[in-house]
């Protein structure tokens, strides 16, 4: 079975993580309810950056979900503003 991970780092200001957590927290049920695909959501706060790790049941469901109204005009639209820097995308695909 294919398992797919979109990880998402974000260069978040200390002073605007709470911020940028509570969009986190706002969007991760709808995300797992909704998407198709969607397994997992986490998040990982570190001192350089903040890096959300989403699971997928494929590579496919979790490149989808980057075009999804969901990813574009919600996540990124409320995130946007707590950016310091444009935020690295990577899929991985476990086998």
């Amino acid at each position: 079975m294919n398992k797919a991970y979109l990880a998402i780092t974000m260069k978040v200001p200390a002073k605007d993580r709470v911020k940028a957590g509570a969009v986190y927290s706002k969007y991760r049920q709808p995300f797992l309810a909704t998407v198709p695909g969607a397994q997992s959501k986490e998040l990982l706060l570190r001192e350089e950056d903040v890096q959300v790790l989403h699971g997928f049941d494929s590579r496919a469901s979790a490149e989808s979900y980057l075009k999804s109204a969901l990813f574009g005009n919600d996540v990124v639209r409320e995130l946007k503003p707590y950016l310091s820097a444009e935020p690295e995308v990577r899929v991985y695909e476990r086998q």
